[in-house]
C-alpha cells in the first residue's frame, strides 16, 4: 500500500505569534485542505495519515469529514519538531505499507501529478523527492553580509515535498536519527545520513510553501481562489 503522511502541526513565527499556518483560511478552505484533496484524488495513494497539533485533533477530524477526504485513515498528534511529527505519522502506518509520501501541509498547491511521479520514482529507485532547479545566482556568506563565494547554480536544486520513499528505507533512516539524537530539516536528510540514494523528481515553482502573508496571497492566486 502507498500512504501519504501530511504534516500540519507546526507554528510560524513569521506569520505571527503561535499562528498555525496550515489552518489559515485560503479561499473558502483551510490551507491544509488543499493538500488533503490532492492526495485524495491521486490514484496511487491508498491512505493518508494527517498529523496536526494536539489541540487541533477534533477540528482536523471534522475538516476531513467535511471535505470528503475518505483516504484519511487516522488523524494523529504531532511532536515538538517536524521530525517528531513525521515519526508519529510513521508509527500510525500498518504493516502493509510499502511506499510513504511525506508532504508539508503548508504546501497547498501540490499537484496530483507531482505526487504520483514521486511515488513512481520511489517504487523504481527507492526514493522520489520533489524539487526544482535553482535559477537565481546563489552567494555563500560566512558572516555578516560579505560574500565569501558564488555557488555553481547548475548543481543546485531547491527541494520541496512530497518526499517519497520505500517504507523500509524511511524507517531505517528515522530510527538512525532517533538513535543518534540528530536534528534534521527534511526527510531526505535522514535518508542521506544512512548513505542511501536520494533521487530528485522535477517539480514546479508553483508548489510553494506558506511561510509569510505574501505567500498566502500568492497561493490564492495560483489556486484561483483569491
Amino acid at each position: 500500500m502507498n500512504y501519504g503522511i501530511i504534516v500540519a502541526g507546526g507554528k510560524s513565527e513569521r506569520m505571527g505569534p503561535s499562528v498555525d499556518k496550515a489552518f489559515l483560511s485560503l479561499g473558502n478552505k483551510p490551507v491544509v485542505a488543499y493538500s488533503l484533496l490532492a492526495f485524495e484524488h491521486c490514484p496511487l495513494i491508498d491512505g493518508v495519515i494527517l498529523v496536526v497539533r494536539k489541540d487541533r485533533l477534533d477540528g482536523a477530524r471534522s475538516m476531513v469529514q467535511m471535505y470528503g477526504c475518505n483516504k484519511v485513515k487516522k488523524v494523529v498528534a504531532g511532536g515538538a519538531q517536524r521530525q517528531a511529527s513525521v515519526m508519529n505519522g510513521l508509527s500510525a502506518l500498518n504493516e502493509e505499507t510499502r511506499i510513504v509520501a511525506i508532504h508539508d501541509g503548508a504546501r497547498p498547491c501540490v499537484s496530483v501529478d507531482v505526487i504520483a511521479e514521486t511515488i513512481q520514482s520511489a517504487k523504481r529507485y527507492g526514493s522520489g523527492v520533489a524539487a526544482v532547479k535553482v535559477t537565481d545566482t546563489i552567494k555563500s556568506v560566512e558572516r555578516g553580509v560579505t560574500v565569501d563565494k558564488t555557488l555553481d547554480r547548475s548543481k543546485l536544486w531547491a527541494v520541496q515535498t512530497p518526499q517519497t520513499f520505500k517504507y523500509d528505507l524511511l524507517m531505517k533512516a528515522y530510527e538512525g536519527v532517533q538513535k543518534k539524537k540528530l536534528s534534521i530539516t527534511d526527510d531526505a536528510s535522514a535518508v542521506e545520513l544512512t548513505k542511501g540514494d536520494v533521487r530528485l523528481v522535477p517539480s514546479d515553482q508553483t508548489n510553494i510553501k506558506i511561510t509569510t502573508p505574501g505567500d498566502l496571497a500568492l497561493a490564492a492566486t495560483l489556486l484561483g481562489v483569491g
